[in-house]
Order: C-alpha cells, then sequence, then structure tokens
C-alpha cells in the first residue's frame, strides 16, 4: 500500500530485476508496476499482462511470459495477493509453491507464514512472490531453473527460444 501511494520506495522489484538481468541478460524485456494491496488492484494488473487461454492471438502474443507479483503473500489482513491471483489461473503450479517453501524452510521457520500462489493463464507464468527483497530474491532463485523449461512449455515451443527477449518479459506487480 504504502509504495503504491509513494510514501515508501518499493525494494523488492529492483531485487528481482537486477536477479533476473543476471539470469537472462539482454534478452530480458522487463515492465513493473506498483498496486496497492486491494484484490481489484491485483487482478486488474494480472488481467493487462496476461491473457486468459480461450483469448484470440493477438491477445496471447502481447501477453508476457512470466508474471512476478511481490508482497501481500502473509497472515496480515491486508495480504490478499494469492486470494487475488488464485481465480484468474487456469491450471496451479504446486510444485512452484512447495519449491518456494522448501527453499524458505530452509532459511527461516517463518516461511511458514508465507502463502503464495503460482500457476498458468494462458501463455503466462503467475508466481507470488514474497513483499521482502531478500524474500522475494530467496523464492525467485527457487523456482528459476525450471523457469525457462516452464514457460517453453506453456508457450507451446520446442526449444529455449521461449526465452527470448519477444517473450520473457517478467513483470513485478508490487503489492
Amino acid at each position: 500500500d504504502r509504495c503504491s501511494r509513494g510514501e515508501a520506495e518499493d525494494r523488492s522489484g529492483p531485487a528481482l530485476r537486477e536477479r533476473l538481468e543476471q539470469h537472462y541478460g539482454e534478452r530480458l524485456a522487463l515492465r513493473t508496476t506498483t498496486v496497492p494491496d486491494e484484490a481489484a488492484a491485483i487482478q486488474e494488473a494480472i488481467r493487462a499482462w496476461t491473457a486468459p487461454a480461450d483469448a484470440p492471438a493477438d491477445e496471447q502474443d502481447q501477453a508476457v511470459a512470466l508474471l512476478l507479483t511481490t508482497g501481500g503473500t502473509g497472515f496480515a489482513p491486508r495480504d490478499v495477493t494469492p486470494e487475488a491471483t488464485q481465480p484468474l489461473l487456469e491450471k496451479e503450479c504446486p510444485g512452484f509453491v512447495v519449491a518456494m517453501v522448501t527453499a524458505s524452510l530452509q532459511k527461516t521457520p517463518f516461511a511458514m507464514l508465507s502463502r503464495p500462489a503460482a500457476g498458468i493463464r494462458g501463455g503466462s507464468i503467475v508466481v507470488n512472490l514474497p513483499g521482502s527483497p531478500k524474500g522475494a530474491v530467496e523464492n525467485l532463485e527457487a523456482v528459476l531453473p525450471a523457469l525457462d523449461h516452464a514457460v517453453a512449455l506453456v508457450r507451446q515451443t520446442k526449444d529455449k527460444a521461449a526465452t527470448d527477449s519477444n517473450t520473457v518479459a517478467a513483470k513485478s506487480a508490487i503489492v
């Protein structure tokens, strides 16, 4: 909320940008936005950058391959990111959630207080990450080894060409 109102500086988005740039280099096409901790605003951002599987081909072509959200995955009353995300997903990716929570539990017992969601919407993979810069990057690290292959499968490509700068566009919707 405070970041979306300009009262605080977003630190998770830049931390994720740095890690993704290290991984993808110049192939990365990255866009970011900041939205308040409100389900409608979160869903609007997800809908703006993804397209459902039954959308026309031109809408699918405009959708990002990877959409990351940060924040809103805890126990606080305004933590609604998973609840906002889940109705938009066409398929869940429980392996991503298990990988993130398992990796986080190796670092802190407080990881059991995280409630991420991950799934597929059309040709996009959507992953909820924690709001802290450290937690966001650590959770991204947990799924990063499988992302290229996951994107290739979702985008129905046989090689990893799906990860070029035309298709890998990670968006960080900071909530």
